[in-house]
């Protein structure tokens, strides 16, 4: 599993936008609900990384980070 360490402020930007393609999607199947799920839990992480005085940073495995990405 690869692994990144990634500008902590702009993971969270990312997933809020991904987070609002997917809610904007009229599907309900199980498989969306626990791609929102996850990528809220990626936002909260990563803003609560961007607001911390320790690196402003956070580390997202690839597989996390196509989530994101194949939905912004």
């Amino acid at each position: 599993m690869s692994y990144a360490l990634l500008d902590a402020a702009r993971v969270a930007k990312a997933a809020k936008t991904s987070l609002g393609v997917l809610q904007a999607s009229n599907e309900s199947s199980e498989a969306h609900q626990r791609k929102i799920i996850m990528i809220e839990r990626i936002e909260a992480l990563a803003r609560a990384a961007a607001e911390s005085d320790a690196g402003k940073a956070v580390t997202l495995t690839s597989e996390e980070f196509w989530l994101i990405s194949r939905n912004w």
